[in-house]
């Protein structure tokens, strides 16, 4: 059979570099990248050769940027970079509210400016009377070294003759702490502060008194925290190191005394009684510090293991509402050595508490899911083998990252996202990781599963196996090819099988139009939830039955109470958790029954990036090992019903899969594109009907490449102002969402919030079809807020945001992520850390200089010469909040 007939490729920006692409001059901003030859209606199929790179690598669709060279400015940065008033940091901006460049520390100064060797000695003092750092030549770290390499090392001591350095007054001019309601005393500076013109300040700082202190004196709401809530009087001084603390300089506004505050903490980490502390990294550039961390520290911190020296932390979870609160961790069937090594583990460690529960060959059959909702644990990913301290084999856990705060699991959609971040920061062999966790959780457990939690042995989460793993390839150096060959292999046949045996299978797969459904088996009331998360739903069911909700609950599960509403209530429900966006009213009562433009999306993105693959790096034949039941092709009922072709009987070719792509795109625009409305909406399979819900995941289709060019133009011009707010693009618009009331209460996954998967799909997808200058202005929103929040409120970065109003608060089901921490944010949220360092590298040098400032996307955006947005101008002016301090 010939091939049908080919899409040309569509345009990529050059603002940022793609992986494996040569290196190329940016497009000007504001200009759309010269399109192809547009056909009526182009097929999802790609001419040969087109996504070839050299040696064979295949430039994803969806690519994440790679921070290899700095963006150039376009015409109109240059016009305006406006500045905030200087509550941030007056340091970084003059009168002309132009940005200063970033203190660059000479060489000889080792990051630590003024500790010149002249006429000093250096002491390394092993005690507790020293100063701090770690040396790396000069005996100090560089100025902005992660924590711990600036506290964690040897402390190092610089003692300057007395006569060099020491004042002439006769008193010092401290100033005193506050307390209570005393009122400052706000002096000019040049009547208080040490001057020092030669060189960059340093503190000479007792730890945990200066701790105690500024805690006293400015958090006034007892929550461990800085922010602009806190009524303090946003005022400390700290006695300068190069007058062994004698003058002082003032430290003021509370984004520096935050700064101040999480270096406390770092330095209490490691051990610290006594620091010199650099002043620059009291007010280091909110971007770069944010960006620092989520590199070198946020990543840390969100790692975990499966074995024996993770086990302790993996098996917490905040989840379990069982009475059986020991680990236990159960191991798929198939891998005896596994279920030994964990038993190994026990007996070692009998204060654990470990127990070890070998699963049967199918652990996703509902039944035996439900009966495990009183025995929760923890289920064994993928391991590597290693030499013991013995000399004899053992087994070692594949690291990978969790999403933070009560979600302490692998999760699917998150760690797909999560891997993006991880691939721009340069950490691969992690990203490798969650891909090598994807392919075993397929072959043992059938699927990529919600979260590795017994509880989630039922279902999936959206799917993106296809995309991590060409992203990885297309990163691995060339001169080791023929291996990573083979591991691409490894991960497309694995995707093949959920394919075929999970979302092309029924009750996933609607037959009679071809399109999938969030729709995953299961028995009873989640246990996952909190306790009384379906009171509201429940209380009338046992009202009706004359006994209490709790007893209801167990009798329900028990099916010695048969209740068909609450059973397709629940399937509904299921079917909303796998979808990744529970809740919201968009699935309410009814998603089981969606062919949702998301899902189907990125399924013609599989099929699609199997067939490249084949084609392009396979010599156009993959040959699966594993034994299945492979989806018919054309979709018939018949064919659904008779006997099924075996997945080793033949080898796989992208032909098969080119045209599953096309029929999936014809299927889409027959069902879920509505060219009025230009948007593409969920199909409703029961009530044969599109729904009408406006939700923001409709630019899937462009991440996917699974719009006409036509359909992306109608789109951008059309329906991007629906979801465009202050602060990025909201989950729906607010008419689709509906009134709220007591009874009917917000859900977090609509209107007003915005989530950070939807930010990244949504800016690559406008990228990819050339619409770069509105991905930079979206991007520039999102990341605004971010920048906002983290200057304002300690460093906060959450799982989600209200992004009318740029704030962390939400006042939803579930309220926020990442906001429990104490002095200092060490992990901030996974998706989220991603997105910012994706944003960042979709904004140019200028967007950056002006949202560091904290210069608001209108103010920005009107004073550049940039277009604003797709708004209606009276909504822009009159229905906006004005910037993310909103204290509502």
């Amino acid at each position: 059979m010939s091939q049908p007939p080919t899409r040309p490729r569509l345009p990529q920006s050059k603002s940022v570099l793609y992986i494996d692409h040569p290196v190329e001059h940016p497009t000007p901003s504001g200009s759309r990248a010269p399109s192809p030859s547009r056909p009526t209606e182009p097929l999802p199929i790609p001419s040969a050769g087109t996504e070839t790179e050299k040696n064979g690598a295949i430039a994803s669709t969806s690519p994440v940027r790679v921070p290899t060279q700095a963006v150039a400015d376009s015409p109109e940065d240059e016009k305006f970079i406006a500045q905030r008033p200087a509550e941030i940091n007056p340091e970084l901006v003059d009168e002309k509210k132009e940005v200063k460049k970033e203190l660059d520390v000479p060489d000889e100064q080792a990051g630590r400016p003024g500790l010149k060797q002249t006429a000093s000695t250096t002491a390394v003092i092993n005690g507790d009377d020293g100063y701090m750092g770690s040396e790396n030549g000069h005996g100090v770290p560089n100025v902005h070294a992660e924590a711990e390499e600036y506290y964690g090392g040897k402390e190092v001591v610089n003692r300057s003759r007395t006569y060099s350095i020491a004042g002439v007054e006769a008193h010092s001019k401290r100033r005193p702490w506050l307390t209570g309601d005393d009122a400052p005393s706000r002096n000019r500076r040049l009547s208080h502060d040490e001057q020092s013109a030669r060189a960059p300040r340093r503190f000479l700082i007792d730890v945990e008194e200066t701790l105690r202190l500024v805690l006293e004196q400015e958090d006034r709401d007892n929550d461990f925290q800085i922010s602009i809530y806190d009524a303090g009087p946003k005022l400390v001084s700290l006695g300068t190191a190069s007058s062994n603390a004698y003058k002082s300089f003032d430290i003021r506004g509370h984004y520096m005394l935050s700064n101040l505050l999480q270096e406390l903490a770092h330095a209490r980490d490691y051990g610290r009684k006594r620091i010199v502390l650099d002043e620059a990294r009291l007010v280091e550039n909110p971007v770069d510090r944010l960006s620092r961390m989520i590199k070198n520290s946020f990543w840390n911190s969100l790692t975990r293991r499966i074995d024996g020296d993770g086990l302790e932390l993996i098996c917490a979870d905040p989840k379990n509402r069982s009475r059986n609160a020991n680990p236990l961790i159960y191991v798929p069937h198939g891998e005896p050595e596994m279920a030994e090594y964990y038993r190994e583990v026990a007996r070692q460690k009998p204060a654990l508490g470990l127990q070890v529960e070998v699963l049967p060959p199918r652990p996703d059959d509902p039944e035996f899911v439900k009966s495990l909702n009183e025995k929760p644990g923890i289920l064994a990913l993928a391991m590597k083998r290693k030499t013991g301290r013995d000399g004899k084999l053992t087994f070692e856990g594949i690291p990978f990252v969790v999403p933070g705060a009560r979600f302490n699991e692998f999760y699917y959609w998150d760690s797909y996202f999560t891997g993006l971040g991880l691939l721009v920061d340069g950490k691969r062999e992690m990203a490798m990781n969650h891909v090598e966790h994807f392919i075993f959780e397929i072959k043992h457990y059938n699927k990529v599963l919600n979260g590795n939690r017994s509880y989630y042995l039922a279902r999936s989460q959206p799917p993106f196996v296809t995309d991590l793993a060409l992203q990885i390839y297309n990163q691995m150096p060339r001169e080791e090819q023929p291996a990573h060959v083979e591991w691409l292999k490894r991960a497309m046949r694995a995707a093949i099988k959920e394919y075929h045996t999970y979302w092309m299978a029924e009750p996933s797969l609607d037959i009679e139009t071809g399109l999938s459904r969030y729709r995953p088996a299961g028995q009873g009331i989640p246990p996952e939830t909190e306790a009384t998360h379906f009171t509201h739903i429940l209380q009338p069911f046992a009202e009706k039955h004359g006994i209490s909700v709790l007893e209801f609950i167990d009798q329900y599960n028990d099916r010695e109470i048969l209740e068909p509403d609450l059973d397709e209530y629940f399937m509904h429900d299921r079917g909303v958790r796998e979808s990744g966006h529970d809740t919201t009213y968009r699935f309410e009562k009814r998603c089981a029954n969606l062919a949702t433009i998301d899902l189907n999306a990125l399924l013609f993105k599989y099929e699609h990036d199997i067939a490249t693959a084949i084609r392009d790096i396979f010599g156009d034949e993959l040959y699966l090992e594993d034994e299945f039941d492979m989806s018919p092709f054309p979709i018939t009922r018949e064919a659904y019903a008779g006997k099924r072709e075996r997945s080793t009987s033949r080898k796989q070719t992208s032909e098969e899969w080119y045209r599953r792509a096309a029929f999936r795109k014809q299927q889409l625009d027959k069902y879920c594109w509505n060219e009025g409305q230009a948007l593409y909406f969920d199909y409703d399979t029961k009530k044969k009907r599109q729904s009408r819900y406006e939700s923001v995941t409709t630019f899937f289709a462009l991440w996917a490449g699974c719009a006409s060019e036509h359909q992306a133009e109608r789109m951008m011009q059309e329906s991007v102002r629906k979801f465009e707010t202050e602060g990025g693009l909201v989950s729906g618009t607010e008419e689709s969402r509906g009134r709220i009331s007591i009874d009917r209460p917000n859900r977090q996954w609509d209107y007003p919030y915005g989530w950070a998967p939807h930010q990244i799909m949504t800016w690559v997808g406008m990228e990819r079809y050339g619409f770069q200058e509105d991905a930079q202005r979206l991007a520039y929103r999102w990341i605004y807020m971010c920048v906002a929040l983290v200057v304002d409120y300690n460093g906060v970065v959450p799982e989600k945001f209200d992004v009318v109003k740029l704030s962390h608060l939400v006042d939803a089901e579930y309220g926020n992520q990442g906001l429990d921490f104490k002095l200092l944010n060490r992990e901030g949220f996974a998706w989220t850390n991603s997105s910012f360092q994706i944003g960042l590298h979709f904004l140019t040098t200028g967007m950056r200089r002006a949202v560091a400032t904290l210069t608001s996307p209108d103010v920005y955006f009107r004073l550049s010469g940039r277009k604003e947005s797709n708004m209606d101008p009276l909504e822009a002016a009159m229905g906006r909040a004005k910037l993310g301090r909103n204290k509502d």
